[in-house]
């Protein structure tokens, strides 16, 4: 069935010339088309437009992408249709008038940057594939753990250092009591608070060595309980360090209380106190550090094309399929009603939403680096990685960006501002200077520039 837009002539107008049912000459930019029934239902130019019959919204294409109902499309004055195409919102939603050639540029060029995923700027979602897929870029977003070097999946990573933090009590009690208060305590408020008031108990000590009722800390004592008991690994860190708990009377009271008592053996090994506060103030909380995965693939024409894990986007797959679905059926119509600074801020939206990017890398021998990256870290961690794995790591070089965009090392750019998530593909440049000064020694660039260990793993993509 031919797909069209129904217009009821105004009586007396130019458009009367036109046979009744004529098509609505809209192209790519028609919104709906709707049946007739009868005149009046719907102002426009004199062309009434009617809302759809019962049981749903008939529209082009038969997508049911966008909820139509309550808009008029205005026929273009006189019989060419050449004019301007008027959607008028009864809802209240938007309301645009773009002439008809540059609605159809419009939509070519968003369309042609769609197809093409080298074009600078269409970083569009790629649909999540399942974990173990052959076909995946990566297999998924996995960590290092600090403690054990062991490779861990994210939904692994806190019971696993939890783990680990525990076992590091047989070997170093002190160390691990820090990570433990550092680590299992959220609240990095509450952790400074109660770090301060542990590091100002051994300061009086060290001040006051001769004063014993500085080695003696009330455990019910109101600040403790408030600071200092309420955190995990406390009680632990005052054991390793020469505590003891023990149970003193109290004078005019009936029974005794506890206490952290400082041994006389720890009193005597002041530098070793002082030591351990200070590990105590520095100390960071213990993270999984995320694995690059390293890879080095051959040539490839499939350099560009990214079949990325569920790992790599906040949302779920379910979501992600949804929202990539519901996407790719409006892109083409909610295109024409947006102007360019408001698809900008849309796009960078979307940039925020990813955690995880991968990278790829194509050096001068076509050779592809790959390695995975947080999308909020800076592009001179790539620049870092890439050193890592040249012959030459000493030689200045360049990144290039889709469509010949210059990365600058130096510039404090994320990865997620410069439009590189959830994956993308950059080429590597010797630097200009560079260049010159190798051919001017009559002499031409080394094409294989990796370390002879990593072109011995390389793999076919």
């Amino acid at each position: 069935m031919t797909e069209q837009l129904t217009l009821l002539p105004q009586r007396g107008s130019a458009s009367e010339k036109a046979e009744e049912g004529s098509v609505c000459d809209l192209g790519q930019g028609c919104l709906g088309w709707w049946k007739e029934t009868e005149p009046g239902l719907g102002a426009g130019g004199g062309h009434g437009l009617v809302q759809p019959e019962p049981g749903g919204v008939e529209r082009c294409g038969g997508r049911e992408d966008l909820e139509l109902e309550g808009l008029e499309c205005d026929p273009c004055e006189d019989s060419g249709l050449d004019g301007a195409c008027r959607i008028t919102p009864h809802t209240g939603l938007f309301s645009v008038s773009l002439p008809l050639p540059t609605v159809r540029k419009e939509l070519r060029a968003e369309a042609t940057v769609s197809g093409n995923p080298e074009a600078p700027g269409s970083n569009t979602a790629p649909e999540p594939k399942e974990e173990g897929s052959a076909h995946l870029a990566v297999p998924g977003v996995y960590f290092t753990c600090p403690l054990t070097g062991a490779i861990l999946r994210k939904d692994q990573r806190d019971a696993r250092i939890r783990e680990a933090i525990l076992m590091h009590f047989s070997t170093d009690p002190v160390a691990a009591s820090i990570m433990k208060i550092h680590t299992f305590n959220k609240d990095r408020d509450r952790v400074k608070l109660g770090v301060d008031t542990i590091a100002k108990y051994l300061d009086n000590i060290h001040l006051h060595p001769e004063e014993e009722k500085y080695r003696k800390i009330k455990v019910q004592n109101k600040v403790f309980q408030e600071r200092i008991h309420c955190l995990e690994g406390t009680h632990e860190f005052f054991e390793a360090i020469g505590f003891q708990k023990v149970l003193l009377p109290i004078p005019d009271q009936d029974g005794p209380e506890e206490f952290y008592v400082l041994s006389e053996a720890a009193l005597a090994q002041p530098q070793s106190l002082e030591r351990h506060k200070e590990q105590l103030l520095s100390a960071e909380p213990v993270r999984a550090t995320l694995a690059r995965q390293r890879r080095v693939f051959r040539p490839s024409p499939l350099a560009s094309q990214f079949d990325l894990p569920a790992d790599f986007f906040n949302l779920t797959a379910e979501e992600i399929k949804r929202e990539q679905r519901l996407r790719s059926e409006a892109v083409e119509r909610l295109s024409v009603l947006r102007t360019k600074a408001m698809r900008e801020r849309e796009e960078q939206r979307e940039m925020r939403k990813y955690t995880y990017t991968l990278l790829r890398v194509r050096l001068p021998d076509g050779c592809l680096l790959q390695g995975t990256f947080y999308a909020r870290e800076r592009v001179a961690v790539l620049y870092g990685f890439v050193r890592e794995a040249l012959q030459n790591d000493w030689l200045p070089f360049e990144l290039l960006a889709s469509g010949g965009q210059k990365l600058s090392e130096d510039e404090n750019l994320a990865f997620n501002e410069c439009g590189l998530v959830p994956s993308a593909l950059l080429t590597f440049s010797w630097d200009a200077a560079v260049l010159e000064d190798i051919r001017a020694a009559g002499t031409q660039p080394d094409m294989s520039i990796l370390k002879p260990e990593l072109l011995s793993a390389i793999e076919k993509l």
